[in-house]
């Protein structure tokens, strides 16, 4: 998928630290998008809602946990 994220309005997680070695967020028009902090400028990934919605669920449960 793909989607023009220009326009977009980035963030960090509130848990991120001062370096810039994250990943930031955006939900715009319609889908939800994450990037690389360092090269914002650099491709995005895209997630319809359902998509990104499963993804933060399994991260909350712990099924993406290593073993």
């Amino acid at each position: 998928m793909s989607a023009d994220m220009s326009g977009a309005k980035w963030f960090k997680s509130s848990r991120s630290g001062p370096s810039k070695e994250c990943v930031e967020v955006a939900f715009h028009e319609g889908v939800v998008g994450v990037r690389d902090s360092k090269n914002p400028s650099g491709p995005a990934l895209v997630f319809t809602p359902s998509e990104w919605d499963s993804f933060t669920a399994g991260v909350t449960d712990g099924e993406l946990d290593r073993p």
